[in-house]
């Protein structure tokens, strides 16, 4: 037990800050397209010069730069189109930061991984924290060479780094890289270069509260009509007053459209953003706000009723419903969803397994729902996994991440909390002490349902290890099955059961022991062969 880890407490997770929703802009004709590209276009451009004035900032950048960056975007748009391309560049500019330093840190992870078993005899087999030395001198040969690549690739990322360079793409690195593989991706160049421009184009606003409808700039009236700013440069596009052009189509959030429609009719801040989706020809609207972070219920509380524990795999979701003392109840459930296919389908199949769990813990009534607190960006390096390629495909497509946020969000909407654990031996131990006894002759348990068990036991703070299970004589008496679990509170849980005068057994009534005394047959045949019977004489009385 000295070798293992400490293991953290679980904790309650924080709701969600904002709100997303999505609809199509339907019905546009020619003209609302034409403008709509027009604009995407000259924003995009600007959007590109900034953020190009931005890397070359880099560490020196100052609200006086940025200002004066703002001013020349507002010669060429408006202020409040300056503001949102501004902003935009500098979330860009700090996503492709944190990028650079997990790069970093994924190259120092690979680089002391092959050092260390170049250190080692070829041959030499490793231990349970470390792994051993290489197989065969050709691989020994080959990974001296990668490790002359990982060094140079560490060293030039570190340079970069304390010059504050980052390399940014407007549109993406991965759609840039399928450029050179145009039939991998099945796609002609014509329809890359379709999709490559409407990716650079820049159509989003920030929202301002206290102004009309909480946007200026992409307004959207509670009825659902849409008007834009125009760009100074491109002002005889309008078609309404104040250099705005009016879409004919109207807009209507069928989620979340009541919150919507509130925060419109008070001008509270939304965010819009319209995108062109290349590859079915269609116009979308995203809106966006920020909400308070709902308070988080103490953890004793949410799992007052209990806690469904779940074990989140690359291809399912395993839960089992617990009962306060951490005893599994009912049957476990699995949740399974398809990750192959694009983004849309991918995420498409996230919800609809969350949806169904969180129906599930509905209809069970309990309050809490225990996950597993996963982080694989340090376990997917090749220098840790080696050759198995299909472990690190694995863990590779677990959508932590976006699951965890998912599943945040939507069961902030039901009222169901999200308890976090610490995942270390999780699947081990459950898979120890509660696979086999859950097992029966008509349910199969898996490694998986047995996580979900550790995970909801950990969740409520019960140790994973199961209590001993007493001698079978005691298993079942005249108090019934006596079980192996009991909680912790429990008064004299770990003492000698009481002594109860009278037989042991079902079988025999409590009034038997009487009748059981042993005595002499009163028929022959039931008399032992070692008797025999004597025939005394007649008293003789006077």
């Amino acid at each position: 037990m000295a070798d293992l880890r400490p293991i953290a407490a679980p904790f309650v997770a924080l709701g969600p800050s904002g709100v997303a929703v999505r609809t199509r802009l339907k019905d546009l004709t020619p003209e609302d397209e034409k403008v709509l590209r027009l604009v995407g276009v000259h924003l995009g451009s600007l959007a590109s010069k900034d953020l190009k004035a931005r890397c070359m900032d880099g560490p020196e950048h100052s609200t006086e730069s940025w200002a004066a960056r703002k001013r020349d975007l507002t010669a060429e748009s408006s202020s409040r189109w300056a503001g949102s391309i501004t902003k935009a560049t500098h979330d860009q500019w700090a996503l492709a930061l944190r990028g650079q330093a997990a790069h970093v840190q994924s190259l120092e992870a690979g680089i002391t991984t092959i050092r260390h078993r170049l250190s080692l005899p070829v041959g030499q087999k490793g231990t349970k924290r470390a792994p051993g030395g290489y197989r065969s001198a050709h691989e020994w040969f080959h990974k001296t060479r990668r490790l002359h690549v990982l060094e140079d690739r560490l060293e030039q990322v570190r340079a970069d780094r304390e010059a504050g360079r980052v390399h940014v793409v407007r549109g993406g690195k991965r759609l840039l890289g399928t450029r050179h593989n145009l039939d991998t991706a099945q796609l002609t160049e014509t329809q890359w270069r379709r999709r490559w421009e409407a990716e650079r184009w820049f159509l989003q606003a920030d929202g301002e509260s206290g102004k009309r409808f909480g946007n200026e700039t992409i307004r959207i009236t509670p009825h659902g009509e849409v008007s834009i700013k125009i760009p100074a440069p491109l002002a005889d596009l309008a078609n309404a007053k104040h250099g705005r052009y009016v879409l004919t189509a109207q807009v209507r959030f069928p989620h979340r459209g009541q919150e919507w429609a509130d925060r419109v009719e008070a001008n509270r801040a939304v965010a819009y953003r319209i995108h062109y989706d290349t590859g079915r020809g269609r116009w979308y609207m995203d809106a966006s706000w920020q909400i308070p972070p709902a308070k988080t219920i103490p953890l004793q509380a949410a799992l007052a009723d209990g806690v469904i524990g779940v074990d989140t795999n690359a291809d399912h979701l395993a839960a089992w419903r617990l009962d306060t003392h951490g005893n599994p109840m009912g049957r476990p459930r699995r949740f399974s969803y398809d990750l192959s296919g694009n983004a849309q389908h991918r995420d498409a199949q996230v919800r609809h397994a969350l949806t169904r769990l969180l129906n599930w813990a509905k209809s069970c009534g309990v309050k809490a729902i225990a996950v597993e607190d996963l982080d694989f960006q340090a376990e997917k390096t090749r220098e840790k996994h080696g050759r198995k390629r299909r472990f690190r495909q694995l863990i590779s497509g677990m959508p932590t991440g976006r699951l965890r946020a998912r599943l945040t969000s939507m069961a902030d909407a039901t009222g169901i909390a999200i308890t976090t654990v610490d995942p270390a031996y999780t699947s081990k131990w459950g898979a120890q002490h509660w696979q086999k006894p859950m097992a029966g002759p008509t349910r199969k348990t898996t490694r998986h349902d047995a996580a979900s068990i550790a995970i909801g036991r950990r969740a409520q703070g019960h140790p994973i290890r199961r209590r001993t299970t007493p001698p079978r004589a005691y298993q079942s008496d005249v108090h019934g099955h006596r079980t192996v679990q009991a909680d912790r509170r429990a008064p004299g849980r770990e003492g000698p059961r009481p002594r109860i005068p009278g037989p042991r057994t079902r079988s025999v009534l409590p009034d038997a022991a009487s009748t059981r005394a042993s005595r002499t047959s009163k028929t022959v045949r039931d008399g032992r062969s070692d008797q025999s019977w004597v025939q005394d004489s007649l008293l003789l009385t006077d």
